[in-house]
């Protein structure tokens, strides 16, 4: 009997499986290769690492990160890409690169740094599934990582200012979309009729960008003009994942997003009030520290220590 195969990773909304794209990523594989596993979505009763997600667990190995994950899944036989050639596998790993470099530092930002989406959808989200009061910290801490990210790839000369890395990043993300929907053209995969690595990693990317309702669509928008991509993710959702892992239908997506709104005043509220405790805990006066009194011994205590330095 095959090892049990677990895979930990964020959970779903607006009638994805996942809303985070790495997660996306694996489970989209795991569907296409026959992957058998049992998907273990994180919620605030989680006491695990958030920071490796999507972690896959074994009897034997705990493998993190897509790539790694999905070479780990290739060597137990579950391969989706047993049919591609030598040259289509080259491809893959091309146009695999330029998502990772023209896409994803775009969609980082749409999530984590553009700052409407992410006080109104990506921290009261995230901040709902993370137990009390890591749920107050741990969105801004990797709201800062998805910033160092796109600054650590992107921010070198000329690009000195945010302003202008964010002009670059979505100038390049836009191109990318461009190219993606050109190859794929009228197929229903990027290689035939049968899907690989490569569309996992495209629908991983590109489909929480198209679903997620936010404030601020500049990328999403122009994605929603190219309609074979959104063709094409709305066909893996309907093939491969029927079954809303995130519990809603689309006629109860207005349910949802209410009860978002809720929670994102009441995630607001909690972090305000923790910013003015802060606030006021640095703005109040600090009294000197007080010098504790020299305690004089008695006579007698004197010269019981002196015998006792003098004993051996």
């Amino acid at each position: 009997m095959a090892a049990p195969l677990e895979l930990s990773c964020w959970g779903g909304g607006w009638g994805l499986p996942s809303v985070h794209g790495e997660s996306l990523v694996v489970m989209a594989y795991a569907k296409f290769s026959g992957a058998p596993l049992k998907v273990n979505v994180i919620d605030n009763t989680w006491r695990g690492s958030r920071g490796d997600v999507p972690v896959l667990t074994t009897e034997d190995n705990i493998v993190s990160q897509p790539t790694k994950i999905l070479n780990f899944l290739k060597k137990q036989k579950y391969n989706a890409d047993y049919e591609l050639s030598a040259k289509q596998g080259a491809d893959t790993l091309a146009y695999i690169a330029l998502l990772e470099e023209k896409l994803l530092p775009a969609v980082l930002h749409t999530f984590w740094v553009e700052s409407d989406n992410y006080f109104t959808v990506t921290k009261p989200w995230f901040a709902s599934r993370i137990p009390f009061p890591l749920s107050l910290i741990l969105p801004g801490r990797m709201s800062k990582g998805a910033l160092n990210r796109i600054l650590l790839t992107r921010g070198e000369p000329p690009l000195y200012h945010l302003q202008e890395v964010e002009a670059q990043i979505y100038r390049d993300a836009k191109e990318c979309l461009n190219l993606l929907s050109h190859r794929l053209g009228t197929s229903q995969f990027f290689f035939g009729d049968r899907p690989s690595t490569l569309d996992a990693y495209v629908f991983g990317f590109i489909a929480p960008l198209y679903k997620v309702r936010f404030p601020k669509v500049q990328l999403q928008g122009h994605l929603k003009q190219l309609s074979n991509l959104c063709r094409f993710c709305d066909d893996i959702l309907n093939s491969y994942f029927k079954r809303n892992i995130g519990g809603f239908s689309p006629a109860g997506q207005e349910a949802v997003d209410a009860n978002l709104q809720k929670l994102t005043q009441l995630v607001n509220k909690e972090s305000n009030l923790i910013e003015k405790m802060d606030d006021s805990l640095r703005q109040s006066p600090q009294l000197p520290p007080r010098k504790l009194p020299t305690l004089k011994l008695t006579p007698a205590e004197e010269e019981d220590n002196s015998l006792r330095r003098l004993s051996p």
